[in-house]
């Protein structure tokens, strides 16, 4: 009996885990959305955002998990953003220092603001696991268009992430978090 308990809890981590690795979020198209929330630790996320704002999709931006030692003179210098843009339609949120901190600063943002729809800017392989946080801090009613950045991850970067992901909805469900 405990073989086939322990097969089957095998068989689902397998499956899940190819589910997971082959199965990757992909880049939203050109749906509007209120604002859109980019999680800083990858390359070419930021670069999505301002894209996002640039095609008019979203009018206001948060850049979630900005080192504080980073000034926005210093951000527009690197990322080539107009002064009118960062003035008006980018925050940067200096709080966040995990993706559980990133869903806490993107729902405080959004909720301040009054947003109803936002768009999330993540990496791929990153994208269920901050989806899954952010969407614990939203408020109920907000929907979120996942838009995932993509990239070419290891197969031990998704191994790592894969176990941080099941471990947040084991986490969830037990009530430990």
């Amino acid at each position: 009996m405990f073989r086939r308990i322990f097969a089957f809890f095998l068989l689902a981590w397998a499956l899940g885990f190819a589910w997971f690795a082959l199965v990757l979020p992909q880049p939203a198209g050109d749906t509007r959305t209120d604002a859109v929330v980019v999680l800083t630790g990858g390359a070419g996320r930021i670069e999505r955002g301002l894209d996002v704002l640039e095609r008019g999709w979203a009018d206001q931006m948060l850049i979630s998990g900005v080192d504080p030692e980073v000034k926005p003179e210093e951000l527009a210098a690197e990322y080539d953003i107009r002064a009118d843009l960062l003035q008006c339609c980018i925050a940067l949120g200096y709080d966040a220092v995990d993706t559980r901190s990133n869903a806490d600063e993107a729902a405080m943002w959004a909720d301040a603001k009054g947003y109803r729809t936002l768009r999330l800017v993540t990496s791929d392989w990153h994208m269920r696991r901050a989806l899954f946080d952010v969407k614990q801090t939203l408020d109920p009613g907000m929907t979120v268009l996942v838009d995932a950045v993509p990239t070419e991850p290891s197969m031990f970067m998704l191994f790592l992430e894969y176990h941080k992901f099941v471990a947040r909805h084991v986490a969830e469900w037990t009530g430990l978090i």
